[in-house]
């Protein structure tokens, strides 16, 4: 029987508790079991491979049909299913187990998949398809999620979420997740935020494009500007990735003039700063006065308003901007 995701949602009690979540999107289909299926702590989850289930027909069979004083619930996840496991299933269903709840995973089944066609034409059982997200339906559970946890977030920073997870919902939610808990104590979330606590801007090679210009090595940021094509979304975010990168060596370089060992600054500095960029900020240290610093912070941000105002040329004035400043 063919079902939609919010007859579940309203009806999941009311519903045979047998199930092929099947299509693009995994996110969406992971999401699903945690809020809906995995939320009675009574039940005892099982998850398996179809390998496994296979390998062991006998041993699943008897996990599904066995009642146990001690585990009288029990959810079993299989992932991975394909039209082999459709005669098992078949067998174990005609039993009708009780207290069971039965779950297969699936990627994209065509319309001739036997095991679909089971799915969608028995009434005992049902079928759920979930589809690739859209950027609006992604921008509407990301933007209802941050109200939700009341933390403030711009148009701009949810844009530059929702973009670099490239439609993938598993993407999202784990650098969502990393927002929430950096933001536990705080409420008002700006970009600068997001590209201290995510991979986006490392991701996209925006963080080696600022470390490179960084250190004036023209030669790496030709390839690396040649190599990709940047949006003008991607644009504010590699200006934002200098603005960062910028005024941390400006925050070094004034609390190293008072005659501080570099180390120790570098060792006790927040954000921490990994080993591995360590080297690399004290060769940027070395190519930059804290009076050249200033200007380009300055640059920047009168960037920053050109490109929002003229978005059509934006990669042209930050290749410009890029390029002459290192001849």
């Amino acid at each position: 029987m063919i079902v939609k995701l919010f007859e579940i949602k309203k009806n999941v009690k009311k519903i045979n508790n047998f199930f092929l979540l099947y299509g693009d999107n995994e996110g969406l289909i992971e999401e699903t079991i945690k809020k809906i299926f995995s939320n009675d702590t009574s039940k005892k989850t099982y998850k398996y491979n179809e390998n496994e289930i296979l390998e062991n027909a006998n041993d699943f069979e008897s996990l599904i049909l066995n009642k146990s004083f001690f585990d009288e619930s029990k959810l079993i996840i299989v992932n991975g299913s394909t039209d082999k496991i459709l005669p098992l299933i078949k067998n174990v269903l005609e039993k009708k187990p009780e207290d069971i709840d039965i779950i297969l995973k699936s990627k994209v089944l065509e319309k001739k998949s036997k095991l679909r066609t089971y799915f969608e034409k028995d009434n005992y059982v049902n079928i759920v398809a979930f589809y690739e997200d859209n950027r609006q339906t992604l921008l509407t559970q990301t933007e209802n999620y941050f109200k939700n946890q009341k933390i403030k977030i711009s148009h701009e920073s949810l844009n530059l979420l929702i973009e670099r997870s490239r439609g993938n919902r598993i993407i999202l939610n784990n650098e969502i997740e990393k927002i929430i808990n950096y933001s536990a104590s705080k409420k008002n979330l700006r970009l600068e935020d997001l590209i201290k606590i995510t991979n986006l801007a490392e991701d996209y090679d925006s963080g080696e494009i600022a470390n490179q210009y960084l250190l004036k090595n023209r030669k790496k940021i030709v390839n690396l500007i040649n190599e990709n094509s940047f949006s003008p979304t991607d644009n504010i975010l590699l200006l934002k990735t200098f603005l960062y990168k910028l005024k941390r060596l400006k925050k070094i370089k004034l609390e190293t003039s008072d005659k501080k060992n570099l180390d120790n600054v570098l060792l006790y500095f927040k954000p921490p700063i990994f080993w591995k960029e360590k080297e690399i900020i004290k060769q940027q240290l070395r190519c930059w006065t804290l009076n050249q610093i200033n200007l380009k912070i300055k640059r920047v941000n009168y960037l920053e308003l050109l490109i929002k105002k003229h978005s059509e040329i934006s990669t042209a004035i930050i290749n410009n901007f890029i390029l002459d400043n290192l001849n």
